[in-house]
């Protein structure tokens, strides 16, 4: 590898962009891709690679390549440091989230509630200011709470986060959406908000509300077709 193109690679990790460094095998030239200037072959490959997270050989034009795919870490970030938390969090963990907890309620957001997790006491806004949701970052909002909740859902929409939750009942989510206009945010932007959170499992109890917010998001994360319409929700 150059001295210019490990230069390149290390920016784009540390600006969490995510791309591909491409090997043609024959020689062992190399490139990072996605780059325009590279046949869109190659560059759709790369970014196939990107999407599915995983590195291997393709062959292109009958030139064999390895694409190594460089992708920044999956996050979650979950506020409000509840029972619901509890039990989303190991989940989350299981299918590839690095979680983070937020909540400025100490009594709530402890270690001993949230072992081996991250957990932040600030104000969710700050929190989100400083984490900077991306487009490997999902977020979920479990508090009821307003002062809470909207102000993590406000920095949320205005990033590139691939999937935003909020719990509650149809009627608290109308509510929220109203909250949310005021704050300047068009009907479109609101669609990207799932409320209520989770796929519809008939969840009631915390594990399976739980389990059910972990299925949308390996639903989102991975692209199906599983639509988030139910009936009711599980909780007001």
């Amino acid at each position: 590898m150059t001295p210019d193109l490990l230069a390149a690679l290390t920016a784009a990790r540390a600006a969490k962009r995510p791309v591909v460094l491409a090997t043609r095998l024959p020689d062992g030239a190399q490139c990072l891709l996605p780059d325009p200037a590279r046949p869109a072959p190659l560059n759709a490959a790369a970014a196939q690679a990107l999407e599915e997270d995983e590195s291997g050989t393709v062959k292109i034009d009958g030139t064999d390549w390895f694409l190594h795919a460089y992708t920044p870490p999956l996050r979650l970030i979950v506020v409000g440091a509840v029972h619901i938390a509890q039990a989303l969090v190991p989940f989350a963990s299981e299918v590839g989230f690095a979680v983070t907890v937020v909540d400025p309620r100490r009594s709530f957001a402890s270690d001993e509630r949230f072992p081996d997790v991250t957990v932040r006491t600030d104000w969710p806004d700050e929190a989100m200011d400083a984490l900077a949701p991306d487009s490997r970052t999902a977020v979920v909002t479990l508090t009821h709470d307003p002062k809470l909740d909207d102000p993590a859902l406000d920095r949320a929409l205005r990033s590139d986060a691939f999937y935003i939750g909020a719990l509650g009942s149809r009627r608290t989510h109308a509510a929220r959406l109203g909250r949310l206009r005021a704050l300047g945010h068009d009907d479109v932007t609101l669609a990207r908000i799932k409320g209520p959170v989770g796929l519809d499992l008939e969840a009631v109890t915390a594990p399976e509300i739980g389990l059910s917010i972990a299925a949308e998001l390996v639903a989102a994360r991975r692209g199906s077709p599983l639509a988030p319409a139910r009936p009711a929700a599980r909780a007001a």
